[in-house]
């Protein structure tokens, strides 16, 4: 059973996902993550819980690496991919730039 502020947010971080899609700039998937990780051009990478574990420490490694913020998103691959507004799962969201979202500036409070 999920908690009342638990699902608020999870809500909320679905919200400013869904304006940094419309508003901003993102890419998904795993090898475009580390794509834009080796340019230095992400701001801020999102995995879904169920992502495997092998592939979870690389991108944490990699994101170490180039100084860039790590969220763990609380749902699936398959929640993810929705609140992209994609009918597909996708467990690595990277974005570029934010657009009208505070979704960095949260991130980092």
């Amino acid at each position: 059973m999920v908690s009342k502020k638990q699902q608020k947010q999870q809500d909320s971080m679905n919200s400013r996902i869904k304006l940094v899609m419309k508003s901003g700039k993102a890419i998904l998937g795993y090898k475009q993550c580390l794509k834009s990780l080796r340019k230095g051009k992400a701001k801020m990478i999102m995995i879904a819980s169920n992502a495997p574990p092998l592939r979870k420490s690389e991108l944490e490694y990699m994101a170490m690496l180039g100084r860039t913020h790590v969220h763990h998103y609380a749902g699936d691959n398959t929640s993810l991919g929705t609140a992209c507004g994609k009918l597909f799962n996708c467990s690595v969201l990277t974005i570029l730039d934010a657009g009208d979202s505070d979704i960095l500036a949260s991130m980092k409070e």
